[in-house]
């Protein structure tokens, strides 16, 4: 519930009240000093002048339009006594100020009418401090120009602020688009591959388990383990996004996939009747940073699927090499390749291209010349990371 004025501290209303009294004050002080002192004290007038108009200043932060008021109020009853007009060029300044701010403040609504109610106040003041149509006109001109320069350099000001919100949403919204790319990504490869062994062992299953009960066992068996890594995968993802879990427990730290779980990951696939053959060369103390270990281990991921889902190939070829600044990944068939190869296709490759370009890396992916598939991802690896730590 918005504070209400009763609601507000003590030192609140004091130095609200403070404010309006020093800017309720400040005509009077203006208009005894354009008069005060013997003939030709213009520096004392000019000193109590400023005081007048820093009388304003408090009460022009909380409420421009009435210190606004005030402040013309004291120049026009100032300019009625015909007092020199150098008097009067601080107070008017200060006016201008004030209408600059209201320009940054408010929208054009009320800025134009307060901007011409100034104007107007400020020429009606200026019949009493000039003499001759000359002088008038051009003070006219002057204070029109010096109005107007307030109002644009206010209006700049307001139109700043709201590029800078703008900007500020934009990129707020373009982090939450981000995130929820992420999230979709990530999801999807640690449900799709595990899925798709699902989906064929329940098959295989279904087909065999009045034949072979003991191959049926052994697909029940995959199906088990692949779901219960599957649901250790997905409590990992969303425990790290919701920071806790939903009963109050911390979410589970569990360390996120990387290149050392891809002979689990074969054996996974060859459960799921393809043949991963594994090959790791270049220098094993090449040491991976978390986010390269974790988008080779999804690439690799999402290419087995594809294979799995439709390559229709016995055996697939995995190789990993670590070079001292890049990290080669790449998976080849002999299948009939994979319609998610056509552009627009399949979410997988696009994810899959989408965590190399994060990393500043490449991947390219398409049919053999010889047939099959094949994807190759090249990541690089950042020049300051420390070399001859174990990989993970």
């Amino acid at each position: 519930m918005p504070a209400t004025p009763t609601d507000r501290p003590p030192h609140g209303r004091v130095s609200a009240a403070l404010a309006w009294g020093a800017a309720v004050a400040q005509p009077l002080l203006l208009l005894i000093g354009v008069r005060t002192g013997p003939y030709r004290s213009t520096e004392l007038r000019l000193f109590l002048t400023a005081v007048a108009v820093c009388l304003t200043l408090p009460l022009a932060r909380r409420n421009p339009l009435a210190a606004l008021g005030l402040l013309l109020a004291g120049v026009f009853a100032a300019a009625t006594t015909r007092p020199d007009a150098v008097l009067l060029y601080l107070p008017v300044l200060a006016a201008d100020a004030v209408v600059g701010r209201i320009a940054a403040l408010h929208p054009l609504r009320i800025l134009l009418p307060t901007a011409l109610g100034a104007l107007g106040v400020q020429i009606a003041a200026a019949t009493y401090t000039t003499s001759g149509q000359d002088v008038f006109v051009s003070t006219v001109v002057a204070l029109a120009l010096a109005l107007l320069t307030a109002g644009l350099l206010g209006r700049s000001v307001r139109e700043r602020r709201g590029h800078a919100a703008e900007l500020r949403a934009a990129a707020t919204a373009e982090a939450v688009a981000a995130e929820r790319l992420r999230i979709a990504r990530e999801l999807h490869d640690v449900v799709a591959h595990s899925i798709g062994v699902i989906a064929i062992q329940a098959g295989v299953g279904r087909r065999v388990i009045d034949t072979q009960p003991a191959e049926a066992r052994n697909a029940l068996a995959t199906i088990e383990t692949t779901s219960r890594e599957t649901l250790a995968g997905l409590r990992r993802t969303l425990g790290a996004l919701r920071g806790a879990a939903a009963d109050g427990r911390p979410a589970p730290r569990d360390p996120a996939p990387g290149l050392a779980d891809l002979e689990r990951l074969a054996a996974s696939t060859a459960d799921a009747g393809v043949r991963v053959e594994l090959r790791h060369l270049g220098n094993p103390d090449v040491s991976l940073p978390p986010e390269v270990d974790l988008a080779a281990y999804r690439i690799v991921q999402e290419s087995l699927t594809n294979v799995v889902r439709h390559a229709a190939a016995p055996t697939c070829r995995v190789t990993v090499e670590r070079r001292t600044d890049t990290l080669l990944v790449e998976i080849a068939d002999d299948g009939r390749g994979t319609p998610a190869a056509a552009p627009g296709g399949g979410y997988g490759l696009v994810g899959m291209r989408e965590r190399a370009a994060l990393l500043g890396g490449s991947l390219t992916a398409g049919p053999r010349p010889g047939g099959g598939f094949q994807v190759t991802a090249l990541l690089p690896l950042p020049a300051d990371h420390p070399e001859g730590i174990p990989a993970s």
